[in-house]
């Protein structure tokens, strides 16, 4: 008889995930090989991040995220919150607040009430050297920088110049403005943005439509993935570089493809907070053998 392993899927804003549970379960040793496997939407489950349970020593749990190509990344803001309502809906937990460890560093979930959360996403990285990125140098912030694609692509109303801002929200964020975000190839203006020279360790990208002061239009192709309904870190990039760049206000609604984000950010010296949905959307158990 072939094993198999429980798994649960989850949403954040269209954002999707299939999370393990390390803490109840015998996980196998390759989970990059795992996440490689359940990945893909025709012959496996389909997501955009596979997200797993694990103990911490630093803080209550531990969230491990890897991209459908096998790759770990440091943080996920749509993934904090599936997790969160994941470990509330598990039992794990039945506090309104905890610490969940990640490689970029602990972050702050809490219950929000009828299936809100709202996230203490901690200071955002402005030094460039840190965030990482070559765009410039020093102090930063990385605002309104020019950019250039470094390989022909299909794009017939490519503007005339690109101008990127960058920030770290604990995984590497380039911010674009346009005016049309829906006339984007995302699927071919994404992968050489993704892996640009002025990025060493590979970005994820959000092309942005400022719509006023409280309203921002957001597309995002992420690193590993490929263009994605929402991305919650992304959604808080897109924040500061916007305040930053005072063309928003210190609170605004960012409307991704699957739903919509409050950003807040009182000042340089404050967390950004986050608040958004989490969903379940079915279980069930992945043949390991």
């Amino acid at each position: 008889m072939s094993r198999t392993i429980p798994f649960t899927k989850m949403h954040g804003a269209g954002n999707d995930y299939v999370l393990f549970d390390g803490l109840k379960d015998d996980l196998p040793d390759d989970l990059a090989q795992l996440a490689r496997d359940i990945s893909h939407r025709n012959f496996g489950v389909g997501f955009d991040q596979m997200l797993v349970v694990r103990p911490s020593t630093e803080a209550d749990f531990r969230m491990d995220i890897y991209n459908a190509d096998g790759s770990q990344v440091e943080m996920c803001g749509n993934g904090i919150r599936a997790f969160y309502k994941y470990l509330r809906d598990a039992e794990h937990t039945d506090k309104s607040k905890v610490g969940v460890e990640t490689l970029g560093g602990v972050v702050y979930p809490e219950w929000a009430g009828e299936n809100l959360v709202r996230v203490d996403m901690g200071l955002p990285i402005l030094i460039p050297e840190k965030i990482p990125t070559t765009l410039a140098t020093g102090a930063g912030p990385v605002l309104d920088v020019p950019i250039q694609l470094v390989e022909d692509v299909h794009w017939p109303d490519q503007p005339s110049e690109l101008r990127a801002s960058s920030v770290s929200m604990g995984n590497p964020h380039c911010v674009i403005q346009l005016d049309d975000i829906d006339g984007i190839p995302l699927e071919f203006v994404g992968p050489p943005l993704e892996n640009h020279v002025a990025f060493p360790n590979r970005v994820n990208v959000e092309f942005i439509d400022v719509v006023d002061r409280g309203h921002i239009r957001q597309r995002t192709f992420e690193r590993g993935t490929g263009e994605t309904l929402a991305c919650g870190s992304g959604a808080c990039a897109v924040g500061v570089t916007t305040m930053l760049r005072d063309v928003v206000d210190r609170e605004v609604e960012i409307e991704l493809r699957g739903g919509t984000l409050q950003i807040a950010w009182k000042d340089k010296n404050s967390p950004v907070f986050m608040t958004g949905p989490a969903a379940t959307v079915f279980t069930g158990d992945w043949p390991l053998d």
